[in-house]
């Protein structure tokens, strides 16, 4: 099992990695909540795009992300959403 980190921490990693998800303008699907949720599995880090028209809404879509997939919202920052598995956080 792997340690958990502080969301300083986390948030330190986050700012390494790439989006590998992107919500367009049709906000947050099942589709990509599913595929967050993969990917949530195999990389307990992960980077979200918010579409730049959807930018006056991130921080809903954000929250809607972290609700459904039962994950920890680490930041918002600009059109960046950092998520991690909560079983990873401190």
């Amino acid at each position: 099992m792997q340690k958990k980190l502080s969301k300083k921490e986390l948030k330190g990693k986050g700012t390494e990695l790439k989006a590998t998800m992107h919500v367009g303008k049709d906000g947050v699907t099942e589709g990509v909540v599913e595929e967050l949720m993969n990917q949530l599995k195999t990389s307990k880090l992960v980077k979200v795009k918010v579409l730049a028209s959807s930018a006056d809404q991130k921080r809903e879509i954000a929250e809607e992300l972290a609700l459904k997939t039962g994950s920890t919202l680490l930041e918002v920052r600009g059109n960046t959403i950092l998520l991690c598995d909560k079983k990873y956080v401190e």
